[in-house]
């Protein structure tokens, strides 16, 4: 009789394998339909027109998003270059103060003014009105990055690094939503591990987005939270596995160790896959972003940056400071608490809403 019920019981465990690998199957299979449907549609006439839509409608967004660094930038430098009949260097001096108090930093002002002097006396210009059309020139050529990567080839990782109030919850989740509307299967990690409630609000955006999310309790190992995350992407066959991490930069050396960590699992487990590590800074807070992606340089390997909150704060030009100062190429800009408001960075989109 004992063996009769271990048969049974055999039977259901073989059966409940069973029925797991065939969901899977299922997931697998659903999923690449959708990719199929997806490239389809993205080929249509219809689909092209959509997109020159939503393009228009993303510009906007920005053009916006930007309207108080506008005010602190170029409708200032607008407003002292019509006081001008000729270019001196008082004009030159204003405009530096102005470039100045608006979080560009001193060191990237002073070398935006010197090229400009210089661009000037090599085209011989004598209207004060051209020298917008210099500024605009030169900030384009710091914030342009020919080799900066727009799109990383999936299967991906995508780590977020940041300190806490950044807004990293936020564009964990808008990265989501982003990948998910592209056709990609995505999966969450809730690495911060540290801070109360990390992994509910985490919950929150992939209950929202429609995405599964891999969490462990509070005052877990971030790492072991990360490892499990790798093996059901590799599961799961995810397309874009985003982890969130902690945000204690005041404990630089607890936070080296837990990078350093998570670096090894990533390396050991997840080796051939695509990989992007993305600072996010809060623009809001001006010079204290440089400074906080300084020390993020130092113990992580930053990909790209993130810059948040654009649309509530007129220190914009601090993109300017960071991408001078650190070399580091600036993937995305919050302008807006919308889903869709966080954008792909380009160079010429940007400066052109800054100056339109």
């Amino acid at each position: 009789m004992k063996d009769f019920f271990s048969k049974i019981s055999l039977g259901k465990k073989k059966e409940e394998q069973q029925n797991k690998q065939d969901q899977l199957k299922d997931n697998i299979e659903d999923k690449e339909l959708y990719k199929a449907k997806y490239m389809e549609r993205k080929d249509s006439i219809e689909y092209k027109e959509i997109e020159e839509k939503n393009s228009s409608t993303l510009f906007r967004k920005l053009k916006n998003g930007l309207s108080k660094t506008r005010k602190g930038i170029t409708e200032k430098v607008d407003r002292i270059i019509g006081q001008y009949q000729k270019i001196d260097e008082d004009l030159y001096e204003e405009i530096e103060e102005v470039l100045i108090t608006s979080d560009i930093g001193m060191d990237t002002t002073i070398e935006i003014i010197d090229t400009m002097r210089e661009k000037a006396h090599q085209e011989k210009i004598k209207d004060p009105q051209e020298l917008k059309r210099l500024l605009k020139e030169i900030i384009l050529s710091i914030l342009k990055d020919e080799n900066q990567e727009k799109i990383i080839e999936t299967p991906s990782i995508y780590l977020l690094i940041g300190v806490n109030g950044v807004g990293k919850t936020t564009t964990i989740g808008k990265l989501a939503a982003q990948f998910k509307s592209q056709g990609k299967s995505v999966l969450l990690a809730a690495g911060d591990t540290f801070r109360a409630a990390a992994a509910e609000q985490l919950s929150i955006w992939a209950e929202r987005v429609g995405v599964d999310i891999i969490k462990h309790q509070q005052g877990s190992d971030p790492a072991a939270v990360i490892f499990d995350a790798i093996q059901a992407a590799k599961a799961r066959k995810i397309d874009v596995l985003i982890c969130d991490t902690a945000g204690r930069l005041h404990n630089k050396k607890n936070l080296m160790n837990e990078l350093a960590k998570i670096n090894r699992i990533i390396e050991k487990e997840y080796a051939q896959k695509n990989r992007c590590n993305l600072l996010v800074l809060d623009a809001t807070t001006g010079q204290n972003a440089i400074s906080q992606a300084k020390l993020f340089s130092e113990v992580a390997d930053i990909n790209g940056l993130v810059l948040t909150k654009l649309d509530g704060t007129s220190k914009g030009g601090v993109i300017l400071a960071i991408k001078k100062q650190l070399g580091i190429p600036v993937s995305y800009v919050g302008v807006g608490e919308g889903i869709d408001d966080l954008q792909i960075f380009d160079a010429t989109q940007f400066v052109e809403a800054l100056f339109e």
